[in-house]
């Protein structure tokens, strides 16, 4: 992570095109219908150029962000892929020096977002919103020893996309001790 516990190495997947005008209907129920399943199941982690089935195939990329959060727009863009009306999922590997009790899962995302730890949802965060750092909180969590799975998943309508992630302490501090792997 980064100096305030940013975790910038993540998989994407290319953007899922799922057409939407506005960002205004983005509710709990709409997002959780259209967020939950998640390409490959919430167990496994996909590797950087593998292809998922789907009407187009669709191929995970790894990306090092170089700012705290994850452009979104930008990485659809470069591409030559849709960036209005997609749903872009997110996976990072988190690998903890030690079980860590009572840290917290801090999101922000540009539209609506939901995000898990270790097959458990933690975080979602609904309706029209810009992206702002911690925006969304976890209930209190453990990361366990060695490896623990960052999913994610970000819908947008119109307008710019991008989500920031990080651990937090019990204490609201980040938790920088962690390395992200993506295998």
């Amino acid at each position: 992570p980064d100096a305030d516990g940013f975790l910038q190495r993540w998989l994407l997947l290319e953007p899922i095109v799922k057409p939407n005008r506005s960002n205004i209907g983005f509710t709990q129920s709409y997002v959780r219908a259209a967020l939950t399943d998640f390409p490959g199941g919430t167990v496994a982690v996909p590797r950087d150029g593998a292809l998922i089935k789907t009407p187009e195939p669709l191929r995970w990329h790894a990306l090092d962000a170089r700012l705290f959060d994850v452009k979104l727009f930008n990485f659809a863009q470069s591409l030559g892929k849709p960036v209005y009306g997609v749903i872009f999922h997110a996976v990072t590997v988190v690998d903890s020096p030690r079980e860590m009790h009572n840290v917290r899962l801090a999101v922000g995302s540009n539209a609506a977002s939901m995000w898990w730890v270790n097959g458990t949802e933690a975080v979602g965060l609904y309706g029209d919103r810009r992206m702002v750092m911690d925006d969304g909180v976890s209930q209190p969590l453990t990361l366990h020893k060695g490896r623990n799975i960052v999913r994610g998943a970000v819908i947008n309508g119109p307008g710019l996309s991008d989500f920031c992630v990080r651990f937090v302490d019990a204490e609201g501090r980040p938790v920088r001790d962690l390395t992200i792997d993506l295998k």
